[in-house]
């Protein structure tokens, strides 16, 4: 079985600081967000409604759906509170040379 590769998906300079950011890579619209020094990445449409989560409001290791205001983690897109109970598909992120690389499998 292979392993999947790291895909480059944007530069350093575009990423917002303490927010988040919608950005399509392999195909797919994916949530990138900067808590402090850490950039997280996760699918970028909410598990319960048809929202796009980078329309959110991010606070802390929190994203707000602004659809329903049900929560995830970042982290791991762990559901935080009602009426969201499905996880988000989270993707390991690497930065390097100026570069935010993420693993789409």
């Amino acid at each position: 079985m292979s392993t999947p590769d790291w895909i480059d998906a944007l530069a350093t300079d575009d990423l917002p600081a303490d927010d988040v950011l919608g950005v399509t890579v392999a195909g797919r619209d994916v949530a990138v967000y900067v808590v402090g020094d850490e950039v997280y990445a996760t699918d970028n449409i909410c598990t319960h409604g048809h929202a796009r989560l980078c329309d959110g409001f991010l606070e802390g290791h929190e994203i707000e759906c602004p659809l329903h205001q049900g929560k995830f983690d970042v982290r791991d897109g762990t559901p935080l509170c009602d009426p969201v109970t499905d996880a988000l598909r989270s993707y390991p992120v690497k930065i390097e040379g100026g570069r935010v690389f993420l693993r789409i499998d």
